[in-house]
C-alpha cells in the first residue's frame, strides 16, 4: 500500500509538503498541488482523513445538540446534516440538551473539546444561554435566529399566518391555534404572524396553550376546541393535531378542519385542507453547509442568515 512518503518522492517534495497538498492545499502553490495530487493518484494513494484533520488540530466530528428525542420534527434536519457532513469526510454525533438551564452550557463545554464545531436547536433556553453553549465553538443555530448568531431556520411563521387567511377564505369564522412549547421561539413567531392573519381577515380567533408537541396534548385540548366552537384549528406541531383529531373522533365530532401535513391528510383522506410542509431534511443540509463553512471546509460561502420558504399546499 502506497504511503505519504511514497506519494512525496514521487512528486519531488518532502513529506510535509505533500502533506500540506493534499490537507491544505490553500496552503501550497496550485502547481505543487496539482504535481502532489497526479502523483498520489497515479500511486492509488487514499489519504487518511482522521489523520489529516488530527494535524490541523481538529477531531473531524462535529455535534448536532436537540433538546429531545420525542419530537420527530428533528429526525429529518439529523439525516441532511449527516448526508451533508458526510459529503465533507466529516462525522456527526448527537448530543441530548434542552439549553433551558444555565447549567446546561457545562456539558456543551465538556462535548467541545471532542467536537470541531456545534448545530444548535434550542427553541426554549433564553438567548444569554443559548449564546453561551456557542461561544465555545463555530455555531449555527436551527430553526430560531439570534442578533450576531449564524442561522438557518423554516420560515413557518409566514406559513402559519398564510393558513389562517386560507382558513378564512374557505369560510372559517372561528379559528383556533393550539400553541407549542412554553417558551419556543418559533411560537412566539408563529402566534405574531397568526394575529395580525387573523385580524385581517376578519375571523375569531382563540389562542390555547403552551402545550407540549406531543399527541397526548392533542387530546388534552380536544375540550378547549370544542368550547371555543371552532371549525378550523392550526395545532402548532403534527402530533398535537393527530392527537386533537383522535379526541375529536372519539367524540364524534367530524365538521372540525385540523390543518397538518400534506401526506397525513392524503393518507386519512381529509379533503380539501391546507397542508404545511417544512423540508427538515434540506434545513439540516443549509445548516451544515454553514458549519462547513465557519469550520473552512467549503470555499462557496453561505449567507449568515437562511430563512426557507415553507410552502402550504
Amino acid at each position: 500500500m502506497p504511503t505519504l512518503a511514497d506519494v512525496a518522492a514521487l512528486a519531488g517534495v518532502s513529506k510535509a509538503t505533500a502533506s500540506r497538498a493534499l490537507g491544505r492545499p490553500d496552503l501550497a502553490a496550485p502547481e505543487t498541488v496539482a504535481r502532489v495530487r497526479a502523483a498520489a493518484e497515479q500511486l492509488g494513494f487514499v489519504p487518511n482523513r482522521a489523520a489529516t484533520q488530527l494535524a490541523r488540530g481538529r477531531t473531524g466530528v462535529v455535534a448536532l445538540v436537540v433538546p429531545t428525542l420525542d419530537n420527530t420534527f428533528f429526525t429529518p434536519i439529523i439525516g441532511g446534516a449527516q448526508g451533508r457532513a458526510a459529503d465533507s469526510g466529516m462525522q456527526l454525533t448527537i448530543a441530548v440538551h434542552s439549553l433551558e438551564h444555565a447549567a446546561q452550557v457545562a456539558a456543551v463545554e465538556q462535548l467541545a473539546h471532542q467536537v470541531d464545531g456545534f448545530l444548535l436547536t434550542a427553541p426554549r433556553g433564553s438567548d444569554e444561554i443559548v449564546r453561551a453553549a456557542a461561544s465555545f465553538k463555530p455555531t449555527v443555530l436551527i430553526d430560531r435566529e439570534i442578533e450576531g448568531m449564524t442561522s438557518a431556520v423554516a420560515d413557518t411563521a409566514t406559513a402559519f399566518g398564510t393558513l389562517v387567511t386560507r382558513f378564512a377564505e374557505m369560510g372559517h369564522e372561528r379559528i383556533v391555534y393550539i400553541g407549542g412549547p412554553a417558551g419556543s421561539w418559533q411560537d412566539r413567531q408563529r402566534q405574531a404572524a397568526i394575529r395580525a392573519a387573523a385580524g385581517s381577515s376578519g375571523a375569531t380567533l382563540t389562542m390555547l396553550g403552551p402545550y407540549p408537541s406531543t399527541f397526548a396534548a392533542g387530546v388534552e385540548t380536544a375540550e378547549a376546541v370544542v368550547a371555543a366552537r371552532a371549525t378550523a384549528v392550526v395545532p402548532y406541531a403534527t402530533s398535537i393535531g393527530l392527537g386533537l383529531m383522535f379526541a375529536l373522533l372519539h367524540r364524534g365530532i367530524r365538521d372540525v378542519v385540523v390543518s397538518s401535513e400534506r401526506m397525513i391528510v392524503d393518507s386519512l383522506g381529509l379533503g380539501d385542507v391546507p397542508a404545511i410542509d417544512v423540508d427538515g431534511e434540506k434545513l439540516g443540509e443549509v445548516a451544515m453547509d454553514q458549519l462547513m463553512t465557519l469550520l473552512g471546509e467549503r470555499k462557496e460561502p453561505s449567507p449568515a442568515r437562511r430563512r426557507l420558504t415553507v410552502p402550504i399546499s
